[in-house]
């Protein structure tokens, strides 16, 4: 979960460098532990038969696969050429038609007012030009569309992974944190004036791992890109520091026991509706 090279300067290199990241580890293995929360998220919005649905930075498809399974003709679009690979087998397995797209959420390659309904659970939040991916996700909604985005927020547990890790790996200097996502303000200066409805609210995500702190760490440190990437960055006696202010965090926030870590981490919920005018 750490935020080590998300806030890059924009440049010629960016979306390559995104798409590296990304691709690294396998966020595939980590989504799996996503899944309940994913589940509680789609419950609360529309998934008529029949509505257009994007899931966007998808992953593994967690969103994209329940909007299929409710009837929904469901799309899903992600940067990470392995992760598309993985949804697409996903949706193989359980008889499933979805298309899933490898592609750019600052650049969408879809028509404008497209979707019904578009999504992201902890996924368009790490775009690292957001004005630019709000500009796409408004431009393929359709007018009286809904956008619903679960972002997590920079008072929660994941802010706190952020600066852990920040202070062994300052992040780059330059861009805007993913994190702003997860401030009201903020979201609200982003869509306000392009939404006819906006509603803000905060949600927990309890995130229960099989195996305790330690091998909570080395299971993002294996799994996860960003981890996987932070931790590279250093020499070994820097990653020893870094694994132990992790897993200290992870202690501190452990609401089990008997070899389980399970946190809870805050979310923002938004859901938008797109002005008809």
């Amino acid at each position: 979960m750490s935020t080590t090279f998300f806030n890059a300067s924009p440049d010629l290199n960016l979306r390559a460098r995104s798409k590296a990241l990304w691709e690294s580890g396998d966020f595939g293995v980590v989504a799996k532990y996503n899944e309940p929360v994913a589940a509680e998220f789609m419950s609360r919005q529309s998934l008529r038969p029949g509505a257009r649905v994007l899931d966007l930075a998808c992953g593994n498809g967690n969103l994209a696969v329940l909007a299929a399974r409710a009837g929904c003709v469901a799309n899903g679009l992600d940067l990470a050429a392995n992760l598309i690979a993985q949804a697409r087998c996903r949706a193989q397995r359980e008889n499933l038609v979805i298309a899933f797209t490898e592609g750019d959420a600052e650049a969408l390659p879809y028509p404008d007012a497209t979707f019904d309904l578009v999504v992201s659970m902890f996924g368009v939040m790490f775009a690292p030009r957001p004005e630019r991916a709000a500009a796409e996700f408004l431009r393929v909604c359709r007018p009286g569309g809904v956008i619903a985005l679960a972002n997590w927020t920079p008072e929660g547990f994941v802010g706190e992974n952020f600066r852990v890790v920040g202070r062994h790996v300052p992040p780059p200097s330059g861009g805007p944190s993913p994190l702003q996502w997860g401030n009201e303000e903020t979201v609200r200066q982003r869509l306000g004036a392009q939404v006819a409805q906006l509603r803000l609210t905060r949600h927990i995500a309890r995130l229960r791992y099989p195996f305790g702190p330690t091998q909570t760490v080395n299971f993002f440190r294996q799994f996860y890109g960003p981890t996987l990437r932070a931790f590279a960055s250093l020499d070994p006696d820097a990653q020893g520091r870094l694994h132990r202010d992790l897993e200290q965090m992870f202690r501190d926030h452990n609401r089990a026991g008997d070899g389980v870590t399970e946190v809870e981490a805050d979310y923002l919920e938004v859901v938008a509706i797109k002005r008809c005018d």
